[in-house]
């Protein structure tokens, strides 16, 4: 009895042992601000979704823009930064928070779950192929378990020719591919998988007429001519003074920031981008 209870003690201990190594390492830093947007928005449960989306990023103006904050280790972990974000973290982490006050349950952890349940394929992180690196893939997915609706067919958007390979065809640009052969061919597969699905956008000149179809908190992606890549960059729609704009963790003025100029003009002074893929969060 007593050798049944001691290998009881040690599996429930091993267990909670792997399930506290599975935890994402939060900063004070990050738990602190996880806690000051659930409680400033916790409020705000019973609004669409896309109005919190967006109420939570404006929130975050002024925030420092940082690059590759998901890849500082080799090993694939899930990164909780709030407070250093880059493009697609920041509609990441808005639609995560958002997601949480929703649940009901608006605490880290939740947060933490959303999070995951956002950035990797099916939900689930299992290493770093598991990531959604491409965000065509990372809408497909979303749409798929019903985080996000895809909006450009219905708007009247086209069809996008889609070649992924830039990652696969570029292994040194990435710490978790360089010498990696195995993790790089996974990608690779992915890609071509991807690459044969269909997706649709809307053409930069096509826009402006359809700004009255938009809705705070949609989430946009800029769809680019970069050979091996479908997107650019990723955003978050906002509606005012009759116009759309753009709020966004902006590489030029390294913070998020609403555009100056309404969103149709910022997409025609982009001569590397093709148009928009517009992913609207849903309950």
């Amino acid at each position: 009895m007593k050798k049944l209870i001691f290998l009881l003690l040690v599996a429930v201990f091993t267990l909670a042992a792997q399930s506290f190594a599975a935890d994402p390492d939060i900063s004070k830093m990050d738990q602190a601000i996880i806690k000051n947007k659930l409680d400033k928005f916790s409020k705000d449960s019973s609004l669409p979704i896309g109005d919190l989306v967006l109420k939570i990023g404006l929130d975050f103006l002024n925030t420092p823009y940082v690059g590759k904050t998901l890849d500082k280790t080799k090993e694939e972990k899930l990164v909780v930064n709030l407070h250093q974000l880059d493009c697609t973290t920041f509609a990441e982490n808005c639609l995560a928070l958002a997601r949480t006050v929703k649940s009901g349950h608006p605490d880290s952890k939740q947060f933490c779950s959303e999070l995951e349940h956002i950035r990797y394929r099916d939900g689930k992180m299992d290493g770093y192929a598991s990531r959604l690196h491409y965000f065509s893939e990372w809408i497909l997915d979303n749409e798929a378990r019903h985080n996000v609706m895809s909006m450009a067919a219905q708007m009247g958007g086209k069809v996008l020719p889609v070649t992924l390979n830039y990652m696969s065809t570029h292994p040194q640009e990435y710490p978790q591919l360089m010498n990696d052969p195995a993790t790089t061919a996974k990608i690779k597969a992915i890609e071509e998988k991807v690459s044969a699905q269909k997706f649709f956008y809307i053409p930069s000149a096509q826009f402006e007429s359809i700004e009255n179809q938009v809705k705070d908190g949609d989430i946009v992606t800029l769809t680019t001519t970069i050979p091996g890549i479908d997107v650019s960059h990723v955003g978050i729609l906002l509606k005012k003074e009759g116009r759309v704009y753009l709020l966004h963790a902006s590489s030029s003025i390294m913070k998020v920031t609403v555009s100056a100029e309404p969103f149709a003009q910022y997409l025609a002074k982009s001569k590397k981008t093709t148009g928009v893929m517009i992913a609207r969060p849903i309950e």
